[in-house]
């Protein structure tokens, strides 16, 4: 696999345009659908670029979408890659880089993961305060340029307040927690479920933190946004499996489509952020 993006960052220009992007989005499992609100889309399929890693996953239309929402330009990631496939954090994180390249100064990042907090349930959503990197790897090992980052201000959190307002209104059920990445591609155990919740992870999912930590490293503004599809094990009454996880997605398309618009709302609203903790803010 050719590493570079280069051939697909030409392409995109020529195709697209070379005026500045501002705002990468990358759309998780069952959570596509941002992409078709894009206008004037150009669309670019990870299989025609060998920077991409090889996608294996349902859930996940495996391409780019360069459009505009909003007055802003964006690029809608559709479908990501994961360590269960076989990849390393740095092969993951080809998205996180190549909005780097394009001079996106945001990241938006999006999952469908399990409730580990008890007072949260399956359909709602979480905005990420902070997160533990239980994946046993990071794309920054063996970056030779000042890989000793601080994430203590890693997600941007200035932005929930009135989004949670907005939520609030709406009848959406909004929190603001700990999100725990594990490397899947198996569920966690009830037994690991119950240890996270004693780290302090209120969900759990096996992407974003990766792409989180590059996007920090790179300089990006990073904003973290999961839905909640299941229960984690151990706390439903059903098995876990894949299928469960795109459904719930889909039967959430309404409420995430609505929250991730009054989000980049808010976003361009609010300028640059002033440095306030991130994990250190209370849950909700």
């Amino acid at each position: 696999m050719d590493s570079s993006p280069d051939d697909l960052i030409a392409t995109l220009r020529r195709k697209a345009g070379v005026a500045p992007f501002d705002l990468a989005v990358v759309l998780g499992s069952g959570l596509g659908a941002f992409a078709e609100q894009l206008a004037d889309p150009v669309f670019f399929s990870y299989l025609d670029f060998p920077c991409f890693p090889r996608s294996t996953v349902a859930g996940h239309a495996g391409r780019l979408v360069a459009g505009k929402y909003e007055g802003w330009r964006v690029l809608a990631f559709q479908g990501r890659h994961h360590l269960y496939e076989g990849y390393d954090a740095r092969q993951v994180t080809v998205n996180v880089r190549i909005a780097h390249a394009l001079g996106v100064p945001r990241l938006l990042l999006t999952n469908a993961c399990g409730a580990v907090n008890s007072n949260f349930r399956a359909g709602d959503f979480m905005y990420i305060a902070d997160h533990i990197n239980l994946l046993g790897d990071n794309p920054l090992r063996g970056e030779a340029a000042d890989p000793f980052i601080d994430l203590s201000h890693l997600y941007r959190q200035d932005l929930f307040v009135p989004l949670q307002s907005h939520a609030q209104r709406e009848g959406i059920s909004l929190h603001r927690g700990v999100l725990a990445a594990l490397p899947g591609p198996s569920y966690e155990t009830p037994a690991e479920i119950r240890a996270l919740a004693l780290l302090g992870a209120d969900a759990v999912s096996m992407s974003t933190v990766p792409e989180a930590i590059l996007g920090k490293y790179l300089g990006l503004e990073v904003v973290g946004l999961s839905f909640l599809s299941n229960a984690a094990a151990g706390l439903g009454t059903s098995p876990l499996n894949h299928q469960e996880v795109l459904a719930a997605g889909r039967l959430g398309t309404d409420r995430f489509l609505d929250l991730l618009g009054r989000l980049i709302g808010f976003w361009g609203q609010a300028g640059r952020p002033s440095e306030s903790p991130g994990g250190s803010l209370p849950v909700s």
